[in-house]
């Protein structure tokens, strides 16, 4: 138990370092097993695990996945999405803001990133709020809220991870993630029109015009269908994940040159891109199993196991200390990391009593996302703040109604889980 408590101390010690979450990881995990084994049966030990992780087939999505939001963004479609859904609502008052929510869904489904997501809003959406007279106090959080919309929406990079973590269906979590997106949307849509009918924060924007909508719309119809295809591949069985990112790639191609918006270069930057991210992942993935290799070795996982089915505490209650350690956790890292730390535990804990395992995941997530707007750490409202140079409290304060929010409807999500379940199991029935 020492030497436990002295590789978590090494672990901290790192990170307080800002050594990069998967070297961090691997690092402590092979210094704990090499306590616990000895240098050689630990460097098999970590060969062994870097490969079999590394090599898993489902993996294959995350850059392809990746690509296609890079191509797309590249390729301005992206900017013409959000473009769109200003021209359909966004003459309301608090339209603008809701116009650019809806944009947020529709790039979340592109994207696959948080930060990324609210990078492009707040070069594109902002502005336009700002010169509607949009206080920059409203309009820099809802870019922010907006930004984490691409965490639960699939094809989220997030979901992707946990599934390989965990081993839970991706194309289940996919479909699971869909009315929970909806949901938050739909939820931050309201805060917005309450905001705009009780403060002076959100005016009215220009008159609606049916011509201009419908011109800005047609740029946006092979997207939509390219969404449809890829998802609907999914849930109808036709396709794996993987298979439906590989489609969604080639669709984002041809949209892309028929469109005649991307030039060399900046394929290339997007491939570059595609291959820096996938990199980090891929790490943060194997390496977290190498501290999940490590923990397993200690039989730690095996005592939580033990404690959850010998306590008399309720489960319910267990599950509230696994989401608050979260939503700590999510105050001053990033999503991946949590991931990465919490589920050698936190997984084998839920499941232990009896919680469905894609359940569970969008729970997950859905915690994860509140993390990207909680200080300090709050990462997407450090993207918006560098983007907009709003100042970060004010931001922060901003954000406030919305994580009120947010809080509402992931204690719908523990209440109901037929809400995140129905559409898996239709899927399945099928």
């Amino acid at each position: 138990m020492l030497t436990f408590f002295a590789i978590l101390l090494l672990l901290a010690t790192l990170m307080v370092f800002r050594v990069p979450i998967a070297f961090a990881m691997g690092i402590a995990g092979t210094a704990g097993l090499a306590a616990q084994l000895g240098m050689r049966p630990a460097l098999a030990v970590l060969e062994r695990t870097f490969f079999d992780t590394s090599a898993s087939f489902i993996l294959v999505a995350i850059p392809l996945f990746i690509l296609m939001a890079e191509l797309l963004t590249a390729g301005d479609v992206t900017r013409r999405a959000i473009i769109a859904c200003q021209r359909w609502i966004g003459h309301a008052k608090g339209g603008l803001a809701i116009a650019t929510v809806a944009a947020s869904v529709i790039l979340a489904a592109l994207v696959g990133s948080s930060t990324a997501s609210t990078a492009a809003m707040a070069a594109s959406a902002f502005p336009e709020m700002r010169a509607h007279r949009y206080s920059d106090r409203l309009a820099a959080a809802v870019v922010s809220v907006g930004g984490t919309l691409a965490v639960v929406v699939p094809p989220s990079i997030v979901l992707v991870v946990y599934g390989v973590l965990t081993e839970t269906s991706i194309g289940k979590l996919f479909i699971a993630g869909i009315v929970p997106g909806f949901l938050t949307a739909a939820g931050l849509a309201l805060v917005i029109k309450i905001i705009a009918q009780t403060t002076d924060q959100a005016p009215k924007g220009d008159p609606f015009e049916l011509k201009g909508a419908l011109r800005q719309s047609v740029h946006v119809i092979p997207m939509v269908v390219l969404l449809l295809a890829v998802i609907g591949a999914i849930y109808g069985g036709l396709a794996s994940p993987s298979e439906a990112a590989a489609l969604g790639v080639m669709g984002s191609l041809i949209i892309v040159m028929l469109q005649r918006t991307l030039s060399f270069v900046q394929f290339g930057t997007s491939v570059s891109r595609a291959i820096r991210a996938t990199v980090m992942i891929v790490a943060i993935v194997a390496c977290s199993a190498i501290f999940s290799n490590y923990l397993a070795f200690t039989r730690i996982t095996h005592a939580m196991l033990e404690f959850v089915a010998t306590t008399e505490m309720p489960r319910e209650l267990i599950m509230a200390i696994i989401i608050l350690v979260l939503l700590v956790m999510g105050m001053f890292m990033d999503q991946l990391a949590i991931l990465s730390l919490a589920m050698p535990l936190a997984f084998p804990t839920a499941m232990a009593m009896g919680y469905d395992p894609v359940w569970f995941g969008i729970v997950v997530t859905k915690t994860v996302e509140i993390g990207l707007l909680t200080p300090p750490l709050g990462l997407n409202a450090y993207v918006a703040a560098a983007q907009t140079r709003v100042p970060l409290g004010t931001i922060f304060r901003g954000i406030l109604p919305f994580l009120g929010m947010e809080i509402v409807v992931l204690a719908l999500l523990l209440s109901f889980p037929q809400i995140t379940l129905f559409l898996p199991e239709l899927m399945m029935s099928r």
